[in-house]
């Protein structure tokens, strides 16, 4: 299979026997074919995060086609839930000892304004808050693995370019406030909230090594909400046309999963903690807002007050 930019899945990836991985919105997308390349190189089990389990059934068994010897289960998850998140949680942590890469990738776009269960903008809480809940209620899995001789312990949040569309100020603390800005100002502030809490996740917990990528552009179907729209497919037409000439812009799955594939699988001395990167493997980039440490912090302990409020 091909590869851009040096790195080649089948080649590269060195061997994942005995380790633990959790892909959410590993049924479609970027998610499955992340699954598809780790899949190959036998981690003892994946877990495939979604909400849909017929959806996550095709997807593993698609997989499965490739790589008949692969174990992959579904672990129902909705990020838009705390109840849901709690559960996956407690499912996951019932069955295993161990947790070595976590991959922060499920997410929404350019939906209209709503908001979670829990109060949150439909975007920011679903990409944000609930990858936040997900990854401290993983967290004494990680810490307990990172602790295991030799271990090698991967949090990988797939953000996106977008995070230059999050507003001037960085983060919009009013919830309901989102309403009166656009929607993709919301989305790029949700994608600048998965860079910052990387970083912060890097400083509170080095034996963990946390990283943000983008993963290029690349349509998936998180495009679907946004066709919906007259006015998004409009954005997106334009979008779709200037792509080609954009940096890291991928045709297919397949070169699109490569970023988050690297960063979850690359040496551990190729990554830099809590760094964002670029296609592929490119560090240093980001907006000065992206690069805030006091925002980080800020946004870390926000979260934490917003979990609290209900019972984590």
């Amino acid at each position: 299979m091909a590869a851009t930019k040096g790195f080649n899945p089948a080649k590269d990836i060195p061997s994942l026997a005995g380790k633990v991985v959790l892909v959410t919105g590993g049924n479609a997308g970027l998610g499955k074919q992340t699954i598809a390349y780790l899949a190959q190189h036998s981690p003892a089990r994946i877990y495939l995060a979604a909400r849909t389990a017929s959806k996550a059934a095709s997807a593993i068994a698609e997989i499965k086609t490739a790589t008949p010897s692969a174990v992959i289960e579904h672990l129902p998850l909705d990020l838009s839930d705390f109840a849901s998140i709690a559960a996956a949680a407690s499912t996951f942590t019932t069955r295993e000892q161990r947790l070595d890469i976590l991959v922060n990738n499920a997410g929404i776009m350019a939906t209209p304004y709503s908001l979670t269960k829990q109060g949150h903008e439909i975007q920011f809480g679903t990409n944000h808050v609930g990858h936040a809940l997900l990854t401290k209620l993983l967290l004494p899995t990680l810490q307990h693995t990172a602790a295991q001789p030799g271990a090698d312990v991967r949090i990988v949040n797939v953000t996106s370019a977008a995070l230059y569309m999050a507003p001037s100020g960085g983060i919009i603390w009013d919830q309901p406030a989102l309403e009166q800005h656009a929607t993709w100002r919301r989305y790029g502030q949700s994608k600048l909230a998965n860079v910052l809490f990387a970083r912060e996740c890097a400083r509170r917990y080095p034996a963990i090594t946390s990283v943000s990528i983008h993963p290029g552009v690349i349509f998936t179907d998180l495009y679907t909400s946004v066709k919906q729209n007259a006015l998004m497919k409009l954005a997106v037409s334009g979008y779709t046309y200037l792509a080609p000439y954009l940096p890291g812009h991928y045709k297919d799955t397949i070169e699109g999963a490569l970023n988050q594939t690297w960063a979850a699988t690359a040496p551990k001395d190729a990554l830099k903690n809590g760094e964002y990167y670029v296609p592929v493997g490119k560090g240093g980039g980001g907006s000065a807002v992206s690069k805030d440490m006091e925002l980080a912090k800020k946004l870390w302990e926000w979260t934490e007050e917003e979990l609290k409020k209900h019972g984590y």
